[in-house]
């Protein structure tokens, strides 16, 4: 991976918690919008893309046994992160410690898996995946952070402690980038772990589609379904 491309995936974050500290009203009203579009993109670029690379990779036996267990996973994962990844903010009032750690454990062993791929490269064909893979991460990471921001802030923690906490999350995808560099991941293994972080993009992007707008009944505004529309539009024109 290329600098910018490290420094991109640890500045959305950033960037994300950063306007959940200082502009929390207006931001959050534009949350539903962003992590809409974001859930659209995850989805339609695991469709066109990264399910495709995964189960035309010949040399894994069982992509989908790998597929169900990133889904799986990250439903474990969401135990302890809250449900951080798509949008949710659970607001523990003058919460322990504890309870920060517990999110940003889930929250973070999520961030290092995806990062996996990113740095475990493969071909050109797979560069042109990652970039969009790596799109498809900071679009997902940006309301994550904003979210964690939130919770974090209206549950009472410090300033400083809630920066920390960004800080190790903006860290950790380009972490996980770089150890799979440093290991160099045979193709094999990487199409193992593209196939777990695929399976945990389905939660995400699913479950951010399937609720509703604000409420218990089962439908969608106009508003979202456009948004839908074009983040699947958006990954489908950079997929051809």
């Amino acid at each position: 991976m290329a600098l910018w491309q490290y420094l991109l995936l640890f500045s959305t974050a950033i960037v994300g918690g950063g306007l959940a500290l200082l502009g929390e009203e207006r931001a959050r009203k534009q949350l539903p919008t962003l992590l809409s579009f974001s859930g659209a993109y995850l989805l339609a670029i695991a469709a066109l893309e990264l399910l495709p690379e995964v189960f035309g990779a010949h040399e894994l036996g069982s992509p989908g046994l790998f597929l169900l267990l990133g889904f799986f996973i990250q439903l474990l994962l969401e135990g302890l992160s809250q449900g951080v990844e798509h949008g949710h903010v659970h607001v523990h009032r003058q919460a322990r410690y504890g309870y920060g750690i517990q999110v940003m454990i889930g929250l973070g062993l999520h961030a290092l898996l995806e990062g996996l791929p990113l740095g475990a490269g493969g071909g050109a064909a797979g560069a042109n995946h990652g970039d969009h893979l790596l799109f498809g991460i900071v679009l997902h990471k940006l309301p994550a952070a904003f979210a964690l921001g939130l919770l974090l802030r209206r549950s009472g923690y410090s300033t400083l402690f809630v920066w920390g906490c960004l800080v190790v999350f903006g860290s950790l995808s380009p972490l996980g980038a770089a150890l799979a560099e440093v290991a160099s991941i045979n193709p094999v293994w990487r199409t193992h772990i593209l196939a777990l972080v695929v399976g945990s993009f389905l939660h995400i992007s699913t479950t951010i589609l399937f609720e509703a707008d604000g409420s218990h009944q089962h439908g969608i505004s106009v508003r979202k379904f456009l948004v839908v529309l074009a983040g699947m539009g958006v990954a489908y024109l950079t997929a051809l």
